[in-house]
């Protein structure tokens, strides 16, 4: 990578995915450079103001700008690598810190809480004798469970009794699995928003919905999905929770409730194939248009701090 090229890096580890996919033709019709990397293959080198990655025993430099597509079985390899490049002045389409605090779900939620936005009632247990109280204090059943490490609708369950959720909740416990129990929002009737975040801007919105007899709305678990105007409040909520988490590209995930929109989670690398597809949007082009406006503003302080310097 030694060309004068403007170079974009994509942080994934499958080149033939949707959403790389989707990246490297936006990137390259926009008159770019498209690189692929898969993140578990580089090696970081830490020394004191030289820091540098190598991929394939080659050294990367002559970078503009790195975008990350970071599963989060691998949060944080690929968090470091993200951060390394930070260290090497490249503006990345999504911080390390908030890559690694999107992935934290009790600190998300936390978060969220302190931002203001509405949520679902939820409890954190990571053992307790007094399960009737946890129940009790969601709101009764039917309620949700929810493991910690659980992500595209996996480790989510529905108790739809009380007895049923004292079974469920007491054999996570045994498992010493992470939990939170979450009160169900039956109005909601298994749908769920999903609001594209890019910027200061909602670039696109689908609703989701569970297929029948099923409670969750994740297009992997067989939902479908269609295109919706988002309300003014809802628009808002989006905004408020993706900058709470302080993402710049983000997937907020809502629930339409009697009590208005509910954030039930904030995703940092959030799938392109379900939002284009139903919109009709290019969201691949306007990641691109924003990594620009990243690089110019990086520019821009990179010019700031040699002035400081010789000065």
């Amino acid at each position: 990578m030694t060309d004068n090229q403007l170079t974009i890096i994509i942080l994934s580890r499958n080149k033939n995915l949707y959403s790389t996919k989707r990246l490297v033709e936006s990137i390259e019709k926009r008159g770019h450079r498209s690189v692929v990397l898969d993140h578990l293959k580089c090696d970081i080198v830490i020394e004191q103001d030289k820091p540098v990655i190598y991929y394939d025993g080659e050294k990367i430099k002559n970078v503009a700008a790195v975008i990350p597509r970071i599963g989060a079985s691998v949060t944080f390899y690929g968090a470091s690598v993200v951060r390394q490049f930070e260290m090497m002045n490249v503006p990345s389409a999504v911080e390390s810190q908030a890559l690694v605090r999107s992935r934290d779900k009790l600190r998300s939620l936390q978060i969220l809480a302190r931002s203001g936005v509405g949520m679902p009632k939820t409890v954190f247990t990571n053992y307790s004798k007094e399960v009737a109280k946890i129940i009790d204090s969601v709101g009764g059943a039917p309620l949700i469970v929810k493991l910690l490490e659980g992500t595209q609708g996996y480790g989510v369950v529905l108790a739809p009794t009380k007895k049923a959720a004292e079974s469920i909740i007491e054999a996570f416990h045994s498992m010493k699995a992470r939990v939170i129990v979450q009160e169900f929002i039956s109005e909601a009737k298994g749908a769920d928003i999903r609001a594209f975040v890019i910027g200061n801007k909602v670039v696109g919105a689908m609703k989701r919905q569970g297929k029948e007899g099923e409670f969750r709305s994740n297009l992997h678990q067989g939902g479908s999905g269609k295109l919706i105007k988002l309300s003014k409040k809802e628009r808002e909520v989006a905004l408020t929770a993706a900058k709470a988490m302080n993402l710049s590209i983000a997937g907020v995930d809502l629930l339409q409730s009697d009590r208005g929109p509910l954030v039930l989670e904030v995703n940092s690398s959030p799938g392109l194939e379900g939002i284009e597809k139903t919109t009709g949007k290019d969201i691949a082009d306007e990641i691109v248009q924003f990594v620009e406006k990243l690089i110019e503003r990086s520019k821009r302080n990179s010019g700031r701090r040699r002035i400081k310097s010789d000065a």
